[in-house]
């Protein structure tokens, strides 16, 4: 029987800072996996290593996201070479969009990017993500748009990328997928969470066709704009939602923590 990736713990060689974030990078891997939001080996997440030295954390284009674990996580440097020793590749694209904006934003500590089919979805429709459910409302006023290049393996593209983004946390990219920034974990996996889940109900109204659509009261989306933003949203990240998925995950496999 063939048994999930199993990678020596590292523990020992890195920080108690940088074990935290690979835990929590290992754990948001598990939890794309248990929404259904991964793509076989394929998409990424990264988590920047505290410190001055720009190093991230990134998945090895060998695992599963159900097998991540935080000693699988692979280091590399903003140029893309492996910080500990390994034999796992990084996936280009992975390495490409990443790196532009870790680079680029110093508040991106946490960069989530998603092929999922709803995200694809709306990811292909000329008008974008609607303001039709308060999800959307809550996700759209921080979302930005950056058109299809092809697969993201040209380093030219990454200004481009970080221009498109600007100040905003979330994007969709144009004919291929989603990505969320982040000061922390728990915040990048909130912000992709209200994406996906806007993205998936928009493809659900538009299937029972456009023409009965409740368009929301004036004035109704600036309020929810107000009400989603400032301190509270990370608050509600990191301090009640995200303690709440490790609950969920310690109950169904700890196995992320090694």
């Amino acid at each position: 029987m063939a048994t999930a990736l199993k990678a020596e713990s590292i523990r020992d060689q890195v920080s108690p800072e940088e074990w935290q974030a690979r835990v929590d990078l290992a754990a948001a891997y598990r939890l794309m996996a248990l929404y259904g939001w991964d793509d076989l080996i394929f998409t990424h997440l990264s988590a920047r290593v505290p410190g001055p030295e720009h190093h991230f954390l990134i998945n090895p284009y060998t695992h599963m996201f159900e097998e991540m674990t935080a000693s699988a996580l692979v280091k590399i440097d903003i140029d893309g070479n492996p910080v500990i020793p390994t034999p796992a590749p990084v996936n280009r694209a992975g390495f490409v969009i990443h790196s532009a904006l870790h680079g680029a934003r110093d508040d991106a500590h946490a960069v989530f990017h998603l092929h999922t089919p709803y995200g694809q979805a709306v990811a292909a429709m000329a008008d974008g993500l609607l303001p039709h459910t308060q999800t959307a409302m809550i996700a759209g006023h921080d979302v930005a748009y950056h058109d299809y290049e092809g697969i993201a393996t040209e380093l030219e593209e990454r200004e481009r990328l970080v221009a498109d983004l600007g100040d905003r946390h979330m994007m969709i990219l144009r004919n291929h997928g989603t990505l969320a920034v982040g000061a922390t974990v728990a915040e990048a996996f909130l912000r992709i969470y209200f994406l996906e889940r806007a993205c998936e109900a928009q493809v659900h109204m538009l299937a029972a066709g456009r023409d009965g659509l409740n368009t929301p009261p004036q004035g109704v989306e600036g309020k929810v704009k107000e009400q989603s933003t400032g301190p509270g949203m990370a608050m509600l990240a990191q301090g009640l939602a995200w303690p709440a998925l490790l609950r969920k995950l310690d109950r169904i496999d700890p196995g992320y923590r090694d």
